[in-house]
């Protein structure tokens, strides 16, 4: 279900570009990347994923608003997920997936999927369930608390679909939330998408698992 990147791979180096190039803290801290592997879903994920697309798309034409993104590919997406790692995932070259559930969070998404929980995207706002993803590494990275040093970055194709943005979008009817497909956090330095909370775990693939050591300046 996962294999190594080579230097010598043209993917790895897109995807370790994308990394640094979204990392945007020059007060650190401080990164190394040990290991940048491939997701390989398997087909059932890979429908579930492509099934979320066809429901947004479908949506978006039957709709009287206007979402050409929507309509065209579902608005998909490329966000990033930071997440632990608590087993030798990268280490030693090795590519397998350990049997920690749930104690090894990477391991548990790649085998068994994303989890909506309750989230709440910024001071003030309202608690939301779904999975947050972020538009920039160095984002997901501040956004998972807690002092490992070892992570885990997904590298994620998700369809957006339909976005909330901010309390100006809110339903008046709480039984039209379900209009919505994702929920945006409040505008960020460098884009507006910074948070999106995407209620439908299903309309997350992780592509690539970016496996780097952090340490303070």
């Amino acid at each position: 279900m996962m294999s190594e990147l080579g230097p010598e791979d043209s993917g790895r180096n897109i995807v370790d570009i994308i990394f640094k190039s979204s990392w945007l803290r020059k007060d650190g801290p401080l990164y190394k990347i040990e290991r940048i592997l491939k997701v390989h879903n398997t087909q059932r994920t890979i429908q579930r994923f492509e099934d979320c697309r066809d429901a947004v798309k479908s949506h978006a034409h039957a709709s009287t608003r206007k979402e050409p993104r929507s309509a065209a590919d579902g608005n998909e997406l490329l966000r990033f997920h930071c997440t632990t790692v608590s087993c030798s995932l990268g280490s030693r070259g090795s590519t397998s997936l350990c049997s920690n559930i749930p104690g090894c969070r990477v391991c548990t998404i790649i085998r068994h999927g994303f989890h909506a929980k309750t989230l709440r995207l910024g001071s003030g706002s309202n608690e939301i369930k779904g999975v947050r993803t972020t538009a920039s590494s160095g984002r997901a990275h501040d956004a998972l608390r807690c002092f490992d040093q070892r992570r885990a970055m997904l590298v994620c194709r998700v369809i957006a679909g339909r976005v909330r943005r901010g309390q100006s979008d809110a339903p008046e009817d709480e039984n039209d939330s379900c209009s919505y497909d994702s929920v945006a956090g409040a505008a960020g330095v460098y884009t507006n998408l910074d948070d999106l909370a995407v209620l439908n775990p299903k309309a997350i693939l992780p592509c690539f698992v970016v496996i780097y050591k952090v340490s303070e300046p």
